[in-house]
């Protein structure tokens, strides 16, 4: 699929995704993937994605 796709599949998983992952998955740059986030999924498709800390990384989730 395209690389909207696979962040959004990583994003629905229960666990969720860290920005590392992202970045593994689709070969982007960390301000890329949080660009991403932040304009192409909550401003432009209006999704509202959950964002905590979990240990040491950052874990980014979309509802179910």
């Amino acid at each position: 699929g395209t690389k909207q796709e696979i962040v959004l599949e990583l994003l629905r998983r229960p666990e969720g995704a860290t920005l590392e992952q992202m970045m593994e998955a689709t070969g982007w740059l960390s301000h890329s993937c949080r660009g991403f986030l932040a304009g192409g999924l909550k401003k432009r498709l209006g999704l509202a994605i959950t964002s905590t800390k979990d240990g040491g990384a950052r874990v980014y989730r979309l509802p179910a």
